[in-house]
């Protein structure tokens, strides 16, 4: 077993509950104050930097928006600071919510130049992204949610083991050059986790595109066992072994 030290950054001084706004989408603007936020972002960075030293396989960070309870809209921006002071652990990103970047290319190049910086330390997590985070904090049109996914993660997989420049024309994005520099430090590219719930139709997509599925384990040890057990039903029905 390895054990990954996993922070989701939460603003430390929230007030009492309120029944007009929640702590995601549509947290009071008036419940921020930068100073708190600077001094628990230091010591949560702290904290990830302690964890390398201890001896932990992996330092993982995620991403939400409009989110008082993970104040990280961009867990690049922690992974390359984490990456610079750390010498040992994994680099998780759990992950980038590929839906609601313009370009799946920058993924490809901000990834690229985390797995280089941090000498091929890199998980590279690409999470189809929660409701909260891509219809109502993006507007993203969710009957396309999953078809954007698939289509981000061929792009970028492509990106990083082309050995040429090549044209995309896809449904949701177009390029006449993708050539990204740098190239990952790892070969043929980091591992790509897919940090999802337990729905049939998202295990068939890790399936289908052989990425490792990180089931988020928010309910009981009862439900946690059924999505297991359907989990690797599915994965069988997919013909891939357990």
């Amino acid at each position: 077993m390895r054990i990954v030290f996993f922070s989701l950054m939460a603003y430390p001084d929230l007030p009492e509950p309120d029944e007009r706004h929640s702590t995601w989408v549509d947290p009071n603007p008036t419940w921020y104050n930068p100073e708190v936020a600077n001094r628990a972002y230091h010591a949560y960075l702290n904290e990830l930097e302690y964890a390398d030293a201890l001896g932990y396989d992996g330092l993982g960070m995620n991403e939400h928006h409009n989110c008082a309870y993970v104040m990280s809209p961009s867990p690049n921006v922690w992974a390359s600071a984490v990456a610079r002071r750390t010498n040992n652990a994994a680099i998780c990103v759990l992950g980038n919510t590929l839906v609601n970047y313009p370009s799946p290319v920058r993924v490809a190049e901000e990834f690229a130049q985390l797995d280089t910086v941090s000498g091929g330390r890199l998980i590279a997590g690409m999470v189809p992204g929660t409701t909260m985070d891509t219809a109502y904090s993006y507007g993203v049109n969710p009957s396309t949610l999953r078809q954007r996914y698939l289509e981000a993660v061929e792009l970028i997989k492509k990106a990083w083991t082309a050995d040429k420049p090549f044209e995309f024309n896809g449904r949701f994005s177009q390029y006449r050059y993708v050539n990204p520099w740098p190239k990952p430090a790892q070969d043929p590219h980091p591992p790509i986790w897919m940090p999802a719930g337990g729905s049939r139709e998202t295990w068939e997509l890790a399936a289908r595109l052989k990425l490792v599925y990180a089931h988020l384990t928010l309910g009981s040890l009862q439900s946690v066992e059924t999505i297991n057990a359907g989990y690797w039903d599915m994965m069988r029905e997919m013909g891939r072994e357990p």
